[in-house]
């Protein structure tokens, strides 16, 4: 990075640091007024208000590195021709650290990769699949919009869309007709909205099928035919094979995004061993190297590691027809 990106990273973070000390300084009043339950929950609120607001004080505003579309359905942003470390974000929109992370560190990438200091690699996951609903669905239903937003060129746009609006872990969101909203708020054409718009319900279709009726019967035989012990040792990827073995045909989720982010998701779970191993999100690596917390959910830390790293290379290849550059 530059020395002046540098300086102004720098001043970010002081300003970061100078509101947080003005909010602990209106916290202490609002604990000697409040009851302690009280406070307790409105601390947490300033909290996520402070962190909001230093979001949009400091926000990036310039042009954004080319982004394309790779083949498994994740995303690229980096200059072209950029020779810089290899930053890989795995993430679930229904995440509440995975929201933190894009909160503090979504203005961080889009700039090292600007100025060609960070080649981005998009990787969205749903950890969350095999959970009741609604978190399943949630995170179902996010990632395979999101997938549907990079189509039309819009991913990092509804990327952050889905991040700021994600739903409260337990409740319902994310619903068809806000996904659609959303989408019209990044400007797309009048043809890409109603290709968008169909892909949603399609995907909404194939999630409520997925979570409701298929995936409650194959773990339920599972668990009788192989035993809970052995379920647990596998990934969904490898359940949803056992069962096209056992009489669970899951070809429905051929072609669909909803299949496509949960095979990405069994290939983080493999891909990667030893202190390297994907185990949660958000899971940041830089150049196959996983990078721990204290360094990802800062902006200092992964500024810092990003500076200091060699460069990398992408390990998936551009869509047949490039992808497409937003």
């Amino acid at each position: 990075m530059g020395s002046e990106a540098r300086r102004r990273s720098r001043e970010r973070i002081k300003e970061q640091r100078r509101k947080e000390k003005r909010a602990a300084k209106r916290n202490k009043t609002l604990i000697v007024l409040g009851a302690a339950a009280a406070v307790v929950l409105l601390i947490v609120g300033v909290g996520y208000l402070v962190l909001n607001a230093d979001r949009a004080d400091s926000g990036y505003e310039g042009a954004l590195a080319p982004r394309t579309l790779q083949e498994d359905g994740s995303v690229v942003m980096a200059q072209e021709g950029a020779e810089a470390p290899v930053v890989e974000v795995y993430a679930d929109y229904q995440c509440p650290a995975c929201r933190q992370f894009e909160l503090l560190n979504g203005d961080v990438l889009k700039e090292n990769a600007a100025e060609g200091q960070a080649i981005v690699h998009y990787r969205p996951v749903s950890i969350f699949a095999q959970r009741p609903a609604p978190v399943s669905t949630n995170s179902l239903r996010g990632g395979a919009a999101a997938r549907a937003a990079a189509d039309h060129d819009r991913f990092v746009q509804y990327n952050d869309i889905l991040f700021e609006n994600q739903p409260t872990e337990g409740e319902e969101g994310f619903t068809p007709d806000d996904l659609k909203d959303w989408f019209a708020g990044t400007d797309p054409s009048e043809g890409q909205q109603e290709q968008f718009d169909q892909r949603v319900d399609e995907e909404a279709a194939v999630v409520a099928e997925f979570t409701g009726e298929f995936l409650p019967a194959l773990t339920e035989d599972a668990m009788e035919q192989i035993g809970e012990d052995t379920l647990g040792t596998m990934v969904l990827s490898d359940l949803l094979a056992w069962g096209d073995g056992h009489g669970h045909d899951s070809s429905f989720l051929d072609g669909t995004y909803t299949g496509q982010i949960i095979e990405a998701t069994g290939n983080a779970y493999t891909r990667y061993s030893g202190d390297n191993a994907f185990r949660a999100t958000p899971s940041v690596y830089i150049n196959g190297e996983l990078l721990d917390n204290n360094t990802a959910l800062t902006a200092r830390g992964l500024d810092e590691a990003i500076d200091s790293a060699g460069s990398g290379e992408v390990d998936t290849e551009p869509m047949g027809d490039g992808g497409g550059v937003e």
